[in-house]
């Protein structure tokens, strides 16, 4: 009797050796078996949504905006609508990320609020944000999602009325909203011997420019279209500005070093790849394009 039946005896010999027999044929299943017992754990695109994507509140996709938001970005300043070019690209990109429209929830901030470094009340935020290396310093950008150039407008019986070109430019009184990109196509290009006028919105400068507190103003060249259009009385297109960033990008932006960066990114490369942003454009900017250039 070997020492194993000495200590433990027959009916335990018996019983190590069933085991054994039993691990043996097992280890020698067939593939084929073994695979049949595997259980399907591939997420889905909800479990995407909420266990991979970390967003602000779990299972909700938070967008921000300014207040207010002018069309044509925003319609009636109502982003829920998904009506304006910035509140149908945000579903868009919401859907590309697997979020329905439901499960999207809007705030609002100030221009500057959005772009200073600091914990974020939103998951990405658009209004209008020009792609710059010094923004990149406090916040993440997506992909461009629209092109645009900076334009010179301004109201009938200002000093700016009939102005063709830089140089006359210089003698006026010309502001843009703090921290843009047409704030700084002031003082790069135009470069006003007053220097440039400051306002904390684009409101704050249209009332300037309608009150004659400024002779023109600058913004982004759809909104240049509406302002003129719509908003203010007797409104004119100067010029767009010449060299001033040509091509200036939109980027969504997010908190610096977002988990969400790579994400956003990905979308907005996805509808530009498939033509769904050029059908947002299409839609909503299509009639604000072209204007005269000021050299």
């Amino acid at each position: 009797m070997t020492t194993i039946s000495k200590k433990f005896g027959r009916s335990a010999v018996a019983s190590i050796a069933a085991i054994a027999l039993a691990l043996g044929l097992s280890a020698c299943a067939p593939a084929e078996e073994a695979a049949v017992e595997e259980v399907d754990t591939t997420p889905t695109s909800e479990e995407v949504t909420e266990d991979v994507l970390e967003t602000l509140t779990a299972g909700k996709l938070t967008i921000g905006t300014g207040l207010p938001a002018y069309y044509p970005w925003v319609l009636d300043d109502t982003p829920e609508s998904g009506e304006g070019f910035e509140s149908a690209v945000a579903y868009a990109v919401a859907a590309e990320l697997g979020f329905a429209p439901e499960d999207v929830v809007w705030v609002r901030t100030t221009f500057e609020e959005a772009i200073q470094p600091g914990p974020k009340s939103f998951d990405f935020n658009l209004q209008q944000y020009s792609i710059t290396e010094e923004r990149k310093a406090s916040v993440d950008f997506s992909s461009p999602y629209y092109y645009t150039a900076q334009t010179v407008i301004t109201v009938a019986g200002s000093a700016a009325e009939g102005v063709t070109d830089l140089a006359d430019l210089k003698e006026l009184l010309i502001g843009a909203q703090t921290g843009t990109t047409s704030l700084k196509a002031i003082e790069e290009i135009i470069q006003p011997n007053g220097g440039a006028q400051v306002f904390n919105s684009n409101d704050d400068a249209k009332a300037a420019l309608a009150n004659g507190q400024v002779d023109a103003i600058v913004v982004d060249l759809p909104t240049a279209f509406y302002l003129t259009a719509v908003e203010l009385d007797g409104g004119i297109i100067l010029g767009q500005l010449d060299g001033a960033e040509a091509g200036d990008s939109f980027g969504l932006v997010l908190d610096k070093d977002s988990p969400l960066t790579e994400a956003v990114t990905a979308a907005v490369d996805a509808l530009r790849e498939s033509g769904k942003l050029a059908e947002i454009e299409q839609e909503w900017l299509a009639d604000y394009v072209g204007a005269p250039v000021l050299k």
